[in-house]
This record gives structure tokens, C-alpha cells and sequence, in this order.
């Protein structure tokens, strides 16, 4: 069965481990910082079978493989302790480089190197394959080595311990409307114009007794005098005009709203018998909150 770097199978492996990328983690055997990960192999079915482990200076730099059922996580640490790995097995183990593919034959001098010393004197004569009779490449599974591949949960139990905070959010609720709009309403007016009207009037009197001359200028036929009359008629229209400008504007007011409540916390309560050592570790989170 192929083997993938984690990476490449799935890009979101970090829901696998706590949310957390252990790839970077620090390596430890026993008290020893003995290198880092630098990758994850897992199957076509997506389960973990090895990390690739980068031995730093411990090895001059040697990047083998740990089958993940030797490792011990701690995520608190950000460290894994590779269980039982010994320099001897380190140097014996096949050098891992990233460019050949990882098949049964390499992963078969993988664990030989990781099988227990009573299970290799135990098992059956090895064939020219190498392989231990009664499984070959088509027929072998990784339950056989289960201490190797299976995670044991008794070294990585973990208890969660929750508290409540009080979170305050805001929601935007429509609470009303206001629309301004216009309307039209008509009334009657009236206007009074004065105006002017011309009239001709034509008074006539007794002439006087006074005698003419032959040569004097009468008795004409046609003669007229004109006089021209006006009158003023009224001009009523209707113009508009802006009575009034209305701006409509909006303006928040704020205020604070205050509430209590009662939270509830989870405290971790240690029970030991006997003369156990415990490292109860620290809460981090309120030692950043004393800073």
C-alpha cells in the first residue's frame, strides 16, 4: 500500500491533532532532545502510519522514520517522545530521504529495526524476501504490528476542563421608519389689481361774438382732431417659488447597556495515593492574564 505525506493527502491533517500542526514539534527520547518532525506518512485510507523524523545533531542530521504507535504527543509541550528509541536503533535504521518511494521492502527493514527483541526470536524463519513466513507484500496488514501503528490512548489521555464567559454581541433590529415625502394641497386666493381705464369727454360752449375774416380758416371740410384712449387690463399668472428647504439627516444616539451573570468554571481537583511525583503544569492562560 502507497504511502502519502500527509500534506499532499489532506491539507486540513490539523483537525487530526487538536486543531494543532505537530509537524515542528520537538523530538524526545527519555529526557533528551533528540531532533524535530518533519513530516507525516499515511495510507490510502488516511490513517498515520509514520512520522518522519529529522534526528538533528543526535544522528549528524539523519532523517529516519517512527512509526506513529512509538510516539507520545504532547500538545501542551508541543513535543512527541519517541518510546524506547535508542541511538542503536536510530543508526540502524534505513535513512529516509523523500525521494524513494516507501514500499514493503523499506518499511520491512523499518520494522525490523522497531520489533521487540522477543518477537524477532519468536518469529518464524525469515524466506529470501526477507519477509517472515506466513505473510508476504499481497498478504501483510499493519495489525500484525499493532504496538507499532496503533496510538495507545493510555499515554495520551487528555480531560478538558471548561468555563463560561459571558460574550457580548449586538444585533441590528429594524425598530422603525420614517419616510418624507411631499403632497400637494390647493387653496383659493385673490388678488385685487387697480386699473385704468381712459375716457374721452367733449364739452362744448357758446363761441364767442367775435367776427371771423374772410381769410380765416373756416368752413374747412374734413377737419378732425384725434385723440387717442387707452385703458390697463389686468395680468394674472402663477409662478413658483421655494417656500422652505427640508434636509433629512440621521443622528445615533448610544448608550451602554450593562448585565451580570453568574459563570460557571471547571477547577481541577488531583487525588494521589502513595508518594506519586506529579507535574500538575501551568495554567497559561492565567499567567498571560497576569501580565
Amino acid at each position: 500500500m502507497p504511502l502519502h505525506k500527509i500534506k499532499d493527502f489532506d491539507p486540513d491533517y490539523r483537525t487530526h491533532f487538536e486543531g494543532q500542526d505537530i509537524i515542528g514539534y520537538d523530538l524526545h527520547a527519555g529526557k533528551d532532545n533528540i531532533g524535530s518532525v518533519d513530516d507525516l506518512l499515511v495510507d490510502d485510507m488516511g490513517k498515520i502510519r509514520y512520522l518522519i523524523i529529522n534526528t538533528g545533531a543526535w544522528i549528524f542530521g539523519k532523517k529516519v522514520l517512527l512509526p506513529i504507535g512509538r510516539s507520545r504527543i504532547d500538545y501542551k509541550g508541543h513535543r512527541i517522545t519517541a518510546e524506547g528509541l535508542t541511538r542503536a536503533q536510530a543508526e540502524s535504521l534505513p535513512q529516509y530521504d523523500g525521494t524513494m518511494p516507501v514500499d514493503y521492502d523499506y518499511e520491512e527493514q523499518v520494522r525490523s529495526v522497531y520489533r521487540p527483541t522477543t518477537a524477532l526470536e519468536n518469529s518464524a524463519p525469515l524466506d529470501k524476501n526477507k519477509a517472515a513466513v506466513g505473510y508476504d507484500r499481497d498478504t501483510y496488514s499493519y495489525d500484525r504490528d499493532s504496538d507499532l501503528y496503533n496510538l495507545d490512548d493510555t499515554n495520551h489521555q487528555s480531560l478538558k476542563l471548561y468555563e463560561e464567559r459571558l460574550i457580548a454581541n449586538k444585533t441590528r433590529a429594524k425598530t422603525g421608519e420614517v419616510a418624507v415625502g411631499k403632497r400637494i394641497e390647493t387653496e383659493s386666493a385673490k388678488v385685487s389689481v387697480p386699473i385704468e381705464k381712459e375716457r374721452v369727454v367733449i364739452e362744448r360752449t357758446s363761441g364767442a361774438s367775435t367776427a371771423v375774416t374772410p381769410g380765416d380758416k373756416a368752413f374747412q371740410d374734413g377737419e378732425v382732431a384725434r385723440v387717442e384712449v387707452y385703458e390697463e387690463t389686468p395680468d394674472i399668472r402663477k409662478e413658483a417659488f421655494i417656500r422652505e428647504e427640508v434636509s433629512v439627516r440621521k443622528e445615533v444616539d448610544r448608550d451602554v447597556v450593562n448585565a451580570e451573570e453568574t459563570l460557571r468554571r471547571e477547577e481541577l481537583n488531583v487525588d494521589t495515593e502513595g508518594t506519586p511525583v506529579v507535574d500538575q503544569g501551568v495554567d497559561s492562560r492565567r499567567n498571560s492574564e497576569r501580565v
